[in-house]
């Protein structure tokens, strides 16, 4: 039996779970959420608890089943707590700017970059060079932080570029003299 899957979770108060053949949504106080089972594993929900189960031991159940719970329990957390991702951006005369809910970067390009928020993702700026990406859906929260990240990677020589706050940055020795 699956270690994560067979785990229950529990529904905090506030939350509502509700079963719809394979659709399970989940709302709560941020907002709500919804998630397409895969066909083997059933979801119930029994006595404040979500409870994730397989029919049988074939290798895809095995394998959708701790996937279906950890996707379920993060729309829980999502709708609750939300998520947010923190992004530095390092560089001389490197920084960003809110213009309204989008923000703008100067990254060393001949134009500034503007970037708009994907639905249900929440931009704000903290100084000049950081940025936060808040919302409830942790993938999408996800992604469009690896989207702004992409405009500008943190390079090797100077480390100069747009980084995961805390991401550290292998640097590499530049050319060296004769």
């Amino acid at each position: 039996m699956s270690r994560i899957g067979r785990l229950p979770i529990d529904i905090p108060a506030g939350v509502t779970v509700s079963v719809n053949g394979r659709e399970v949504s989940v709302k709560g106080p941020k907002g709500e959420l919804a998630l397409t089972v895969a066909q083997p594993l059933e979801v119930a929900v029994e006595e404040n608890q979500v409870l994730v189960t397989r029919p049988d031991d074939e290798r895809e159940s095995r394998s959708l089943h701790g996937l279906t719970r950890t996707l379920l329990n993060n729309n829980i957390i999502g709708v609750t707590e939300g998520y947010s991702k923190g992004l530095e951006v390092v560089g001389t005369g490197y920084r960003v700017a809110q213009k309204g809910s989008s923000i703008e970067f100067a990254l060393g390009f001949s134009h500034p970059v503007l970037i708009d928020p994907p639905a249900g993702i929440t931009l704000t700026v903290e100084g000049n060079n950081k940025v936060t990406v808040s919302g409830i859906d942790k993938q999408a929260v996800g992604e469009a932080a690896a989207n702004i990240r992409k405009i500008r990677k943190p390079e090797p020589y100077k480390g100069k570029g747009v980084r995961y706050a805390g991401e550290v940055v292998r640097r590499k020795a530049g050319k060296s003299g004769k």
